[in-house]
């Protein structure tokens, strides 16, 4: 019986929720579902009821669990002991990321990538981009995943010195109350957004440059309400009809709600998520496995 397996029903059973529980475990909604369907299946029992927006354990479920939590713990014990002894023996990778890693996948990556090369201990450091190419620069990570568009006017000058691979590809979408006019659209100018106000990531982040230039472009300044650092707390007030958002797609779907619509906009704006290194340093036996493991991944 898979122990990994068995964590993330005990972590599920706890929380009563996929997102949260996801989280928690640094996999997507998707992955955990296919894990405990498979859990399901090899022991032959339902363990959760999914009749209401909050998963229940079944008798079953709750008949296994302490039996989970013994083999999750047990597990855990043993991985920390033989950690101790194997740190010494094994390689480091230095490794940056921008914040919304679980919606793209990143943190189920570098989870899998650590997994299949015990030898490897990867330190992961999250950040803004200007934050991420500076420790690049420094040489305090070998590779980093930043977000880019073609309108930044930083990248198309100053990043010569970085070689790139591209990752994962996204847009900018309009985060709508579910009531909101527009809503029901398939398409949205972001001109017809104008009037609105706005709730927004902070100042100084790549994603709130993108928007500003973008709102820009259309002849417009948005007013913004709120400046906030987590999504969540956006597409949360833009649910309780408090104003609109952009932001990302991929997160966006992956934090929504029914109270909330996310619409494309009729003119795409594009951002690319990619693996950004220096360009003249030569990559460690470490990163050119990471390298290699890449595109497999993806």
């Amino acid at each position: 019986m898979d122990t990994n397996r068995c964590r993330e029903f005990v972590v599920l059973a706890q929380t009563c929720n996929y997102l949260q529980a996801a989280e928690q475990l640094f996999i997507s909604q998707s992955s955990l579902s296919k894990h405990i369907k498979s859990l399901e299946r090899e022991l032959g029992v339902e363990l959760f009821n999914r009749t209401t927006r909050r998963v229940q354990l079944t008798q079953q479920g709750r008949t296994f669990l302490p039996f989970a939590r013994k083999l999750a713990s047990t597990a855990h014990d043993a991985e920390v002991a033989l950690s101790h002894v194997d740190d010494n023996n094994r390689r480091v990778l230095e490794v940056g990321s921008i914040p919304v890693m679980v919606p793209y996948g990143i943190t189920e990556l570098l989870h899998r990538y650590e997994a299949e090369h015990r030898g490897v201990r990867l330190r992961i450091t999250e950040g803004e981009a200007d934050q991420l190419k500076d420790l690049l620069r420094r040489r305090k990570l070998e590779a980093a995943f930043i977000r880019e568009w073609d309108g930044d006017v930083a990248n198309d000058s100053g990043d010569e010195e970085f070689t790139t691979v591209p990752f994962v590809d996204d847009q900018l979408a309009a985060v709508l109350p579910a009531g909101h006019p527009l809503a029901s659209r398939a398409s949205v100018r972001l001109s017809d957004l104008a009037n609105e106000e706005f709730l927004l990531l902070p100042e100084g982040t790549v994603m709130n440059s993108l928007i500003t230039d973008a709102c820009a472009a259309e002849g417009f300044v948005p007013e913004v309400r709120y400046r906030g650092t987590r999504a969540e707390n956006i597409i949360d007030l833009v649910g309780r009809g408090m104003g609109v958002s952009l932001l990302m797609r991929t997160p966006a779907a992956y934090l929504t709600r029914s109270a909330v619509s996310i619409v494309d906009l009729e003119q795409p704006i594009v951002t690319k998520i990619k693996l950004y290194r220096l360009r003249d340093r030569e990559p460690s036996r470490e990163m050119q496995e990471f390298l290699e493991y890449l595109p497999l991944a993806t």
